[in-house]
């Protein structure tokens, strides 16, 4: 059968192009690698989630290669690959229908206006390959409010100095807060900070078939079991296989999109769940498989035309990949110095903090290390949480103050004291991972996965403002946990990747010199071919990527279906 649309992957770049053209009445095809799972297959089980990663592939069957910055004895560096199987490292981010959406926390922030506009905001960087975006938030912002219907977006909106132009306030009130929020927003108000809620892609009222959340205390890395959380399965494809126009094929791994002598797409190659090679046809052709597996698949796939990868005769497929930059810290609360009221709020589990400091997205100081030659520089968002599961608690309890391990009696005092006598409050540093030419996806010469294609190659490297942006920012953190009352306050911001934070490698604009895509997501070289994941992203902005994604996502997918109408009606 010969589809109007076929999309690779299921996430939330695929989501919305399924949904949206699906709906219209389009016949569409989504190609997962990974398993079709529902809430009834998802549970509150750390040790599958925690230590097992059970939601994505066996590193010994499917991997990656990281290349990593090293330094010898006088001073040199060199750049040095190791497989993810030798490692442990994992670059995955759930691969099954619904792809990491299933799995992530759905800190739902926006991106602000100057977001699309780095380099005209802020100047160049040395060292950098900052550029604007070839849309501005006005643009994506009917997008974002579509999410927040579609996928279902529960919060408030409260004016603070950066808070960016909305079209209408959420379409679901807040789900319910832990009593630390109001802490925050008194030490906050009394240090001159704005504490912001934080809206999030979980229903806080039954709606469109889902159940409301129901506070179990799992949420991040584990896949939602009420369907409130707004994972593309439960909020967008359940709805597009409902309406007889979308089918999905899980455990169905594409390893080439095959072209011409002409560079025209003839068809989708991939592996079914026996290992049979199969093809998929279709007019349209959608690739949103996460930043890197996108850039792997473009690049994996040579023809006559694209001796160098699909779309790629322009050398940028894999280029400016960026991550996400800052870093995390904490602070604990002694139960002996706090009163009985204070110790029993604590200890309550389930609610989500849902608080976060935006003050600095623009940070205007001319003290600042980082700033331009204005004083100003981009800064980020700082949001704060507990780990409220029991085994993310007890991490480093098994570890005496030397490092040295440690059991029976000793080992019961930690834990003892891990849970009865503090609580951590811990917060997350959200700045820009700047596009540089050492950070980028290509193919490993050796390194193969179970089906024998080169997996993809990616070096990590990270710009030192980063750093300088995400401690800045930490200082302001630690200065609220202070006010807090916090003790034992400490940070860390690092130039490794958060893996579950990537984008780039597909980057979108004008100039197909400098760029993959144009402003419609669809390949400069390649008609019909279209890369809705992250990918597309120029640059990352200071918050999680996925709320974007998925505007995007339906923005590309309407520009989509009116071409798909237009050739159904001539």
């Amino acid at each position: 059968m010969k589809y109007d649309i076929c999309i690779v992957g299921s996430g939330a770049g695929a989501s919305p192009v399924a949904y949206t053209l699906a709906k219209a009445g389009a016949k569409v095809l989504v190609l997962e690698k990974g398993p079709w799972l529902t809430e009834e297959n998802f549970y509150k089980d750390e040790l599958a989630i925690s230590l097992r990663d059970s939601y994505n592939p066996k590193l010994e069957e499917q991997q990656h290669v990281i290349e990593e910055l090293y330094e010898r004895d006088n001073g040199d560096t060199y750049w040095q690959g190791e497989p993810t199987s030798e490692s442990g490292w994992s670059f995955w981010n759930g691969n099954v229908v619904g792809g990491s959406s299933n799995f992530m926390s759905g800190y739902f922030h926006r991106l602000k206006p100057i977001d699309f506009k780095l380099k005209s905001e802020f100047g160049d960087i040395s060292g950098t390959n900052v550029v604007d975006w070839p849309i501005t938030y006005d643009e994506l912002e009917p997008f974002y409010t579509m999410v927040d219907h579609q996928v279902g977006v529960s919060g408030k909106v409260v004016p603070h100095p950066h808070q960016e132009p909305r079209s209408e306030n959420f379409p679901y009130p807040p789900i319910a807060e832990h009593p630390v929020a109001s802490w925050i927003d008194k030490a906050a108000k009394n240090i001159g900070f704005h504490s912001v809620p934080v809206p999030r892609a979980v229903l806080s009222q039954p709606a469109m078939g889902r159940r409301s959340c129901e506070y179990s205390g799992y949420c991040s890395s584990y896949g939602c079991s009420s369907g409130a959380k707004g994972s593309g399965r439960a909020a967008l494809l359940n709805h597009a296989v409902a309406s007889g126009n979308c089918t999905i094929k899980p455990n169905a791994k594409v390893y080439k999109v095959d072209t011409d002598n002409k560079g025209e797409i003839t068809g989708v190659l991939y592996y079914d769940v026996q290992g049979r090679k199969k093809r998929a046809v279709a007019s349209t052709y959608v690739i949103a498989c996460q930043a890197v597996e996108t850039s792997r698949l473009l690049l994996a796939s040579t023809g006559e035309k694209f001796p160098n990868g699909l779309a790629n005769n322009s050398g940028q497929v894999g280029k400016n990949l960026v991550f996400s930059g800052g870093g995390t810290g904490q602070g604990d609360f002694i139960f002996d110095e706090l009163t009985k009221e204070q110790v029993e709020q604590l200890k309550q589990v389930g609610p989500f903090i849902n608080r976060a400091l935006q003050d600095w997205y623009r940070i205007d100081d001319k003290s600042f290390e980082g700033a331009n030659k204005n004083g100003s520089a981009k800064g980020g968002t700082i949001d704060f949480l507990f780990h409220q599961n029991p085994i993310a608690r007890a991490r480093g309890s098994q570890r005496d103050h030397n490092d040295e391990l440690v059991w029976g009696e000793q080992l019961k005092q930690n834990l003892k004291a891990e849970f009865t006598t503090y609580k951590t409050l811990r917060f997350e540093v959200f700045n820009d991972w700047l596009p540089t030419n050492d950070c980028f996806v290509a193919l490993d010469d050796e390194v193969t996965d179970k089906w024998g294609d080169p997996v993809a190659k990616v070096r990590i490297g990270s710009h030192d403002h980063d750093l300088l942006v995400g401690e800045y920012l930490a200082e302001k953190a630690e200065k609220l946990l202070e006010e807090l009352g916090a003790k034992n306050i400490s940070s860390s911001i690092s130039s490794y990747p958060a893996t579950n934070l990537m984008a780039g490698g597909c980057r979108f604009g004008d100039d197909p010199k400098t760029s993959v895509l144009n402003k419609y997501c669809e390949a400069h070289e390649v008609r019909n071919l279209y890369v809705t994941d992250g990918s597309f992203m120029p640059t990352g902005g200071s918050v999680p990527y996925t709320y974007t994604i998925y505007a995007n996502a339906f923005r590309v997918a309407e520009h989509i279906k009116r071409k798909w109408a237009d050739t159904q009606a001539s």
